[in-house]
């Protein structure tokens, strides 16, 4: 196969020894782009060397990214075909079926499972699949086929949505690959039930990204009342009425996810303790104070405010009106919870504006616990972007 290979080189002034160190990532600026690289298609294969001509690992090139080329792997003798994607899946497998005994998880996470811009989440029989790299896009038939044959889904569903994909120039598109989707799927998750879209929903359907810190709000629930602002479909509300909340208050911008967050309230028998409000968080969060609304735990997971470093400064501001807002409803030595998924805003960022809203929200705090996504969204050291959330639990005073 290497033989067959192009070869792409590292300018002279780039590093290599970030990339034998693991970092995944060639950028435009640091490649000889020549003709011959430009002229590559988008998605295939070649033998990246260092300035002297010495291999550093075959790599996928995207001429139209600003990321030129992705590490598949360190070995420039590797064959990328059934058979590397079938052991990187298996590989994945074993480390998600010793952390959880239901097959609901984030069964692939990119870079860091060692199949780049590729995310895979499972629930239970089927996998949606997000190629956000070109490679991906190629090769979806051959992971498709893999996943069908080492995990033993049978429905696999292509979800070709979102910005990452933009900036690699793939269209967006959605497609069932294999089986048949009947309807949201029900998904068990730290006691509560949670009801996926698989198709229509937002992401993959479902955020499994926040599990371990829906756990720790549960410790904080039992007996409280909860409100859950950007609620997507119940994460935190329903987690909070599994451990025993006496009420929970869900507030999101889409009719569809809140459809499916009182759905999940049912099939767990918890209805009558979940309420939904419809509408701009920002503005309802305003209205409730107006209203004189006080609870005993209020977690805010808005979207990403700074999903690059140019949206950055604006994020931040966005990101303290949250808590700003937020800090008012909290009851006196009550609970705020606020994360962020946005990898643009690192933790010290984060919590500094967290800490300011709160401030000009009138209110005191202690920092309780920081939160990261769950272990089945593994990060590399090398790379930033794959711990991308934060989560942050205070305690107000009076």
């Amino acid at each position: 196969m290497t033989a067959d290979l192009p070869i792409i080189r590292l300018r002279p002034k780039s590093k290599p020894q970030a990339i034998r160190h693991g970092f995944p990532w060639v950028f435009a600026d640091e490649l000889v782009t020549d003709r011959r690289t430009r002229a590559i298609p988008a998605g295939s294969f070649a033998l990246l060397e260092d300035a002297e001509r010495r291999p550093l690992g075959l790599v996928t090139v995207n001429p139209e990214s600003k990321i030129i080329a992705r590490m598949m792997d360190p070995d420039p003798q590797a064959r990328i075909g059934h058979d590397w994607i079938a052991a990187r899946l298996q590989r994945a497998l074993a480390l998600r079926e010793r952390l959880f005994d239901a097959p609901f998880y984030r069964l692939v996470h990119a870079e860091a499972d060692g199949l780049p811009g590729t995310i895979i989440d499972r629930f239970g029989d089927a996998a949606v699949l997000q190629p956000n790299a070109a490679w991906a896009e190629r090769m979806v038939e051959e992971i498709a086929a893999a996943l069908r044959q080492m995990i033993g889904v049978s429905t696999v569903i292509l979800n070709g949505q979102g910005r990452v994909r933009g900036l690699e120039g793939l269209p967006e598109r959605m497609e069932v690959l294999s089986g048949a989707v009947s309807g949201p799927v029900e998904v068990p998750m730290n006691g509560a039930i949670y009801l996926a879209d698989l198709t229509q929903g937002q992401k993959t359907g479902l955020f499994y990204d926040q599990r371990p810190n829906h756990a720790f709000a549960q410790r904080l629930a039992r007996g409280q009342r909860v409100l859950d602002v950007f609620s997507h479909v119940g994460g935190f509300g329903l987690a909070a009425l599994a451990a025993g909340a006496t009420q929970a208050i869900c507030i999101d911008g889409s009719a569809a996810a809140l459809d499916l967050a009182r759905g999940g309230a049912r099939a767990m028998g918890a209805e009558s303790r979940l309420t939904t409000r419809q509408g701009d968080a920002f503005e309802q969060m305003e209205a409730l104070a107006a209203e004189g609304a006080q609870f005993d735990l209020v977690i805010c997971d808005p979207p990403a405010f700074a999903p690059s470093k140019p949206a950055l400064e604006a994020g931040l501001r966005a990101y303290e009106r949250v808590a700003k807002l937020a800090a008012p409803l909290v009851a006196p030595g009550g609970y705020l919870g606020l994360c962020s998924c946005s990898h643009a805003a690192d933790l010290t960022a984060f919590r500094n504006a967290s800490a300011r809203g709160i401030g000009r929200g009138g209110r005191r705090m202690q920092l309780l616990h920081t939160g990261q996504a769950g272990p089945d969204h593994p990060t590399l050291p090398q790379l930033a972007e794959t711990g991308y959330l934060k989560a942050l639990f205070f305690r107000l005073d009076g």
